[in-house]
């Protein structure tokens, strides 16, 4: 007896193979019908004996393709056709509800490695080989369906030899939209800093001889362009920080092999992992004594960023056997935008960029790498971005289709539709004309690919954000949802866990956030559910002199904690950090701290910056964060010294006992490394002796942490384990940054549930 059955497969189902995989199902299974890619999804009509067609229902999901995610699939009877004869792919269609999912870039897989190097392969050293189960996805999608059409390869009509793999169901680039070669893909080019072309029989060769005697490159890859230069030269990379200006700020490295990662870093199962995956992010390792990735690197921390080829065009490069390390960094200046169109990478980085390695496939969404740390077995995101994005986090409810903006450093937005998140790649700091431009160009291309027009934008309640600024221009269609800045960071962290409500007692640690009293909050502990939320205690707050010039020199810091818990304050004090600084200098800034006029702050971030200033590591930054990476990475590790001391008292964990055991270590000459520990510590058991007060008072045993401060690994490690140790549940980050890259992601959840509930409510 004949059944037929229409079938709706929603999820990451296109751009992976799915439609081949289903076509070579329903053949064994001796089925008719059709396959299509749908606005939807993939939209599948099967035809033939009952048993047959529940068999291939079976198998869908469990023997689909490697890179899909199926979220759901419906299913409904049909009338069966006698004169429906073998089963084909058939033209896409659009127009219906946007349900399907486009896959995220994905790392060159090991049939095509094997393809590029193989001097008998038509493909051979060909830098855009893919197929189903790589390349680029995201990043060449103009819209949904994913088709040839719809994409940056429209460009390249395929030669007769790729039509034919393209056609045939048992080749692995069957209805592989990116599908080219040499006769009809896209090609390379190197060009000098002027755009005229360099004459070389093979570009590739050419640019690696090139950054093998020293030169800087750009090199445009999946999501925009790296700026190049030799790892082990020091030279090389003096001069890309000089041209970048980026005077600290630690660089990434490709490397050419596990191998040779193995060498230069310390690679657990996890990082090996994360290493080889079909993300290729960034991974954040401890450095091996004998690495000889040049200091200039990454100065001041005991870690290097690494990551593997993930293009064919990398591959290429380190198979010449000229390095086995590149620094590939973001092609920009600092803060700035990376650079994805030729004409525009030519005009932006012509200062920087010795040449540049051009092709001419169009880049159409800008997409930094992704950057994860492995902590306690678990890959924490830092970035979230080419790999990853847009793959989308499941929510734990059903959400109204909201918009949420983020905040002004980090940046991302997020999109709610129906049960799923979808964050955007990473932004950058909303400080400068190129980056908000960005910005709106990464509302305008995700919410088209994903066809939503959100009716409600949250956004931060800092009235100067650009963000903020921005969706209160909006138009009068759009409902706008404030949200208090760590309250968006708890329920980030909630909702990527699945939680369907709250209470949690939510550690908020970061920077700076805009706080309903009007002060600059930053070392939180709050009781939080989506809709609401009570601000339980928090850090003393300390005075901000100067405003922002505080965050850039942090010294200013321990002046304010100096004056504000010290008797005389800095008067008579012979400390060696300060003897570096002009006393007028530190006389005015003592005048700021006592001012009624100036900002005060909690902020856990600012007193790491104090901390760092008084253990002589760092008096002024060049980077965000700064004081406090350095701070971490001073960490004595061996023994077991006291913890400095902290007072909790009616919610306020004052550092004021913490002053005079750190100035005493520091008269002693006690060594950073010992005073960085015993800060730690000590604010790792301030934290405990305050979540147990509010499990008692309150019953809630759950605990979400979140915030940059979190991205400290040591902190981050040692507070979790120490909470599980005393019962407590606790939620981290798996899928988006703890700190502001999350916040859009919290933003939207808020705004999504206050809406459901039909309030607007913030206080519990």
């Amino acid at each position: 007896m004949l059944t037929r059955r229409r079938i709706l497969v929603r999820g990451i189902v296109q751009g992976v193979g799915f439609r081949p995989f289903l076509f070579r199902l329903a053949d064994r299974l001796r089925l008719s019908g059709t396959v299509r890619n749908s606005s939807a999804g993939v939209a599948i009509e099967v035809q033939g004996r009952a048993a047959d067609v529940e068999r291939f229902l079976e198998r869908l999901p469990r023997e689909a393709p490697r890179l899909a995610l199926i979220l759901g699939i419906e299913s409904e009877p049909l009338d069966p056709d006698p004169g429906l004869d073998g089963f084909r792919i058939v033209p896409s269609t659009a127009g219906e509800p946007r349900h399907a999912l486009l896959l995220p870039d994905v790392a060159l897989c090991d049939d095509c490695l094997s393809e590029l190097r193989d001097p008998n392969d038509r493909r051979h050293r060909y830098p855009f080989i893919n197929c189903t189960n790589c390349g680029p996805r995201f990043t060449i999608a103009r819209d949904i369906p994913y088709d040839r059409p719809l994409t940056a390869m429209a460009d390249f009509p395929m030669c007769r030899a790729c039509e034919r793999e393209y056609r045939d169901p048992e080749d692995r680039r069957f209805h592989a939209q990116a599908t080219c070669c040499p006769a009809c893909g896209p090609h390379v080019r190197l060009v000098d800093r002027d755009g005229r072309p360099v004459a070389a029989v093979d570009p590739i060769a050419e640019a690696a001889r090139r950054l093998a005697g020293g030169a800087v490159l750009a090199i445009k890859g999946l999501g925009g362009f790296h700026l190049a230069a030799d790892a082990l030269d020091a030279g090389a990379v003096g001069r890309l920080r000089e041209r970048k200006r980026r005077v600290a700020k630690p660089f990434a490295v490709m490397l050419d092999s596990l191998d040779t990662a193995r060498r230069f870093v310390v690679v657990s199962p996890e990082a090996e992992r994360l290493l080889r995956s079909p993300q290729a992010p960034i991974v954040l390792l401890p450095r091996r004594p004998d690495c000889p990735v040049v200091r200039e690197v990454a100065p001041g921390t005991r870690e290097l960023g690494v990551f593997l080829p993930y293009t064919p065009l990398h591959r290429l490069l380190f198979d010449t056997g000229h390095f086995r390390a590149l620094v590939m960094t973001s092609g920009n200046l600092s803060e700035e935008p990376i650079a994805c169109g030729n004409e525009e990478a030519l005009r932006r980085l012509r200062g920087l960029a010795d040449a540049f390695l051009l092709h001419d496939r169009e880049i159409l969404h800008r997409c930094d790498d992704s950057v994860v740390r492995p902590v306690r077995g678990i890959a924490r995101p830092l970035r979230r971005s080419r790999g990853y994005v847009p793959v989308p986090v499941p929510l734990p409810w059903r959400a109204p289709p909201v918009l949420g903006v983020g905040g002004e450093l980090k940046n991302t937005v997020c999109f709610l539709r129906e049960d799923l998140a979808f964050p955007s790649q990473h932004i950058g700091d909303l400080e400068n004309l190129e980056t908000f431009g960005f910005f709106r160009e990464a509302i305008e291309h995700l919410g088209r690919l994903l066809g939503t027009e959100p009716r409600v934008i949250a956004h931060d309640q800092h009235p100067d954000y650009l963000s903020t600024v921005w969706a209160r221009r909006q138009g009068a269609g759009a409902r706008r949802v404030p949200v208090q800045h760590h309250h968006a960071h708890v329920a980030a962290c909630m909702a990527e866990n699945g939680l369907e409500g709250g209470p949690v007692i939510g550690i908020a640690l970061d920077g700076a956030g805009y706080g309903p009293d009007g002060t600059i909050w930053g070392g939180e502990i709050l009781i939080a559910d989506y809709e609401r939320f009570e601000r339980a205690a928090h850090l003393e707050p300390l005075p901000l002199p100067g405003g922002d010039a505080a965050v850039r020199e942090p010294w200013r810091m321990a002046i304010a904690w100096l004056e504000r818990h010290l008797d005389g304050g800095v008067e008579g004090l012979r400390l060696p950090p300060f003897e570096r600084l002009p006393p007028e200098r530190v006389a005015a800034v003592r005048r700021l701290a006592a001012s009624r006029r100036v900002p005060m702050t909690s902020s856990c971030g600012r007193l790491f910056d104090a901390v760092a200033a008084l253990a002589g590591l760092r008096l002024r930054i060049s980077f965000e964060a700064q004081a406090a990476i350095e701070l971490e990475m001073a960490i004595e590790r061996a023994g077991n010294p006291p913890p400095y001391p902290f007072a909790v008292e009616d919610g306020v964990i004052s550092p004021r006992p913490t002053l005079a055991a750190l100035l005493e270590d520091v008269r002693r000459g006690r060594p950073p490394g010992l005073i960085a520990r015993r800060f730690h510590d000590g604010l790792l058991e301030a934290l405990l002796v305050a979540a147990r007060r509010l499990r008692r008072r309150t019953g809630i045993g759950r605990v979400a942490l979140s915030g940059g401060c979190f991205q400290n690994a040591y902190l981050s490690e040692r507070l979790e384990e120490e909470l599980e140790r005393e019962g407590f549940e606790v939620f981290v980050h798996r899928h988006v940054p703890a700190g502001d890259g999350g916040l859009s992601l919290g933003q939207a959840a808020v705004a999504a549930r206050r809406l459901s509930s039909g309030g607007a409510s913030t206080a519990l």
